[in-house]
């Protein structure tokens, strides 16, 4: 497994180190997201989770915090992304959760509460183990590809892997049992709304094909690619993207459809075709007043003609 925490590589305020998790069960059709982040410059801790409720609704959490426990503990608030010593992670969190019958209408939610539809406590114990080795991109990546990328981050890791344990949302109890998820880590400085756009996708089919394109394109067209696919025990690391479709719904801020081209190691082409569902989005604004929305979906998936695909679908969109 790669090295947990590291110092800052930078003194700019913005250096991040960050740990996202994210599964989907299909059998209750529950699943969750959420990231732990840390700016020790600051210092800043800051913590979201998010919960696809099988009714529709979904559950919010967010809170900051000085990031005190940072580098002992990956901690922000009642969430902890906790690391075992023999290589498995564990999340858990403990507290309260904002549910909204429209995920679309969440960011408006502090200026206006009567949108809020409850508020519920809400427990997780999840024990994840991991079914392929650690992938790290900035390894398989172009130098082009590496420049564009370090406005997301240095280095990026993703693992694929599954996920057993309990939710607990208000009165309704979950029973999770061998359902995919993925972690992520990166750290680096993060441009939220000066990179143009990217899209990042984790995609399950089955334990023995899974997997994560992801790329920024900038405004005058250069794309910074990375990602691998998984396949029969095997990563292959995602060579190129070519983006033969992106679409947006009337507002050009929240995607309805993603069509790519992706090239591994291997020279195999394959195409990929994607569509989000319920979408929660993201704001963030610059110190300049520069925008750019962040969309959190969990999508659904072609691959090569083979459908079935499902996992992440997130979009950052500068506006």
């Amino acid at each position: 497994m790669e090295q947990l925490t590291h110092q800052p590589t930078s003194a700019d305020p913005n250096w991040n180190e960050s740990y996202y998790f994210i599964f989907y069960d299909q059998s209750s059709e529950i699943g969750a997201m959420s990231r732990v982040g840390f700016k020790p410059n600051r210092p800043d801790g800051m913590t979201f989770l998010f919960v696809f409720l099988p009714d529709g609704r979904v559950g919010a959490f967010n809170v900051n915090d000085e990031a005190e426990h940072y580098p002992d503990e990956l901690r922000v608030g009642g969430m902890e992304h906790r690391c075992l010593n023999d290589g498995r992670w564990e999340y858990v969190f403990e507290g309260p959760l904002v549910l909204v019958e429209d995920p679309e209408i969440l960011p408006r939610v502090r200026q206006d509460p009567s949108l809020i539809a409850d508020l519920v406590d809400c427990k997780m114990e999840l024990r994840y183990t991991a079914i392929n080795e650690t992938y790290e991109y900035s390894k398989h990546m172009t130098p082009e590809s590496l420049e564009i990328g370090k406005k997301s981050g240095d280095m990026h890791w993703e693992q694929i892997g599954k996920v057993t344990g309990e939710l607990e949302v208000g009165p309704d109890i979950f029973q999770i049992s061998d359902a995919m998820a993925q972690r992520d880590h990166t750290h680096g400085i993060r441009d939220w709304t000066g990179v143009g756009n990217w899209f990042y996708f984790v995609i399950w089919f089955s334990d023995n094909l899974a997997l994560n394109p992801a790329a920024i394109i900038l405004d005058d067209g250069r794309v910074s690619t990375g990602g691998f696919i998984f396949q029969e025990g095997r990563n292959i690391p995602i060579k190129e993207i070519e983006v033969v479709k992106h679409e947006y719904r009337d507002e050009e801020v929240f995607p309805s459809l993603t069509e790519l081209l992706i090239t591994g190691a291997d020279d195999v082409e394959h195409r990929l075709t994607g569509r989000p569902g319920r979408i929660i989005p993201i704001p963030f604004e610059d110190a300049d007043g520069n925008q750019s929305v962040l969309v959190q979906s969990f999508g659904h998936f072609t691959f090569d003609g083979r459908e079935g695909g499902y996992g992440s679908y997130e979009v950052l969109r500068r506006i």
